[in-house]
């Protein structure tokens, strides 16, 4: 069963951990781990927490530059694909595909300029804003007077998007921001890690008229396996994965779906401990009643179909 997932946080806990490498580690992902997975691609975020951070651009560039030293470091294993040929091509080389987002917005520190200078890098998808306001808008979070939506310069980061062929992504944003991107946006996005609110009901999860948005759109949200956003256990369990996964499908249809699994940004249990266990998944999918090709779409169709669309 091929497997694109859509965000992991890997690259940061390497930095916090510079004794570990990509190759084989402790955490959710390693390179190991996605060959067990039988993964196809897997997106790696450079996540900066602006909090933690004064300069996230230079924090962003450290991130990007640890992320290079380890695809050079494994280069007979996994290659950067930048869109839909590239992971083509990555296969027919027996090569895991890896495609590289930033998470947090504020990285671009209010200049246009630096969205260019991360595309040239390699960069192919960005997570507008974490759970802190920034120069592009207000976050899922934002508790202020009047909720709020995209900046201008927010505005002006979606057209360049859609002109480079980035995917734009909505995870984290406030609900403001979130139809600001669907008015605006002339190309499917993203939601790479969020499930749906009516099932659980948090900020960071969509509801179900935003599913359905999304759909029409063309684009897919991110299954993410964090409990706080699946269910009501104190882990991440597959019954509640199942639970999303089928609500989401019933709202938007079975295109909509897709895998972001969070991991290695989760500081709670999984049932699905790391990546090499995504089997798991499938075979409870398979008992839920959903088809063979069903479950490829949600495990790697969909977000191939909106790469090759989109970058």
């Amino acid at each position: 069963m091929k497997l694109i997932d859509l965000h992991c946080d890997t690259i940061y806990k390497l930095m916090e951990n510079e004794c570990f490498r990509l190759r084989c580690n402790e955490f959710s992902v390693d390179l190991d781990k996605l060959i067990r997975g039988d993964s196809l691609a897997q997106t790696f975020a450079l996540f900066v927490d602006t909090k933690e951070h004064d300069n996230p651009f230079e924090r962003c560039m450290s991130m990007a530059n640890r992320f290079n030293n380890e695809i050079c470091l494994n280069s007979d294993i996994i290659a950067l694909a930048t869109n839909y040929k590239d992971i083509k091509q990555n296969e027919n080389n027996n090569k895991l595909s890896a495609l590289l987002s930033i998470e947090e917005g504020a990285v671009l520190e209010g200049e246009i300029e630096n969205l260019q200078h991360f595309y040239d890098l390699g960069v192919r998808m960005m997570t507008l804003t974490w759970n802190h306001k920034n120069e592009i808008g207000y976050p899922h979070s934002y508790r202020g007077e009047e909720p709020k939506g995209l900046t201008k310069f927010g505005f002006e980061v979606v057209y360049k998007m859609n002109e480079l062929g980035m995917l734009i992504d909505v995870s984290h944003i406030s609900d403001e921001g979130f139809y600001d991107v669907a008015k605006v946006s002339t190309k499917p996005f993203i939601a790479t890690h969020s499930n749906s609110r009516v099932v659980k009901n948090h900020s960071r999860n969509l509801t179900d008229d935003m599913i359905r948005v999304l759909a029409n759109r063309g684009g897919v949200t991110g299954i993410n396996f964090y409990n706080s956003f699946l269910g009501e256990d104190k882990i991440g369990t597959i019954d509640d994965m199942i639970k999303q996964i089928k609500h989401i499908i019933n709202i938007g249809g079975i295109d909509v779906v897709a895998i972001g699994t969070d991991f290695d940004g989760i500081d709670s249990d999984v049932e699905i401990e790391d990546i090499s266990q995504m089997g798991k998944l499938a075979i409870a999918l398979e008992k839920a009643g959903l088809s063979c090709d069903e479950i490829d779409k949600i495990y790697y169709k969909n977000a191939l179909r909106v790469i090759q669309e989109v970058l």
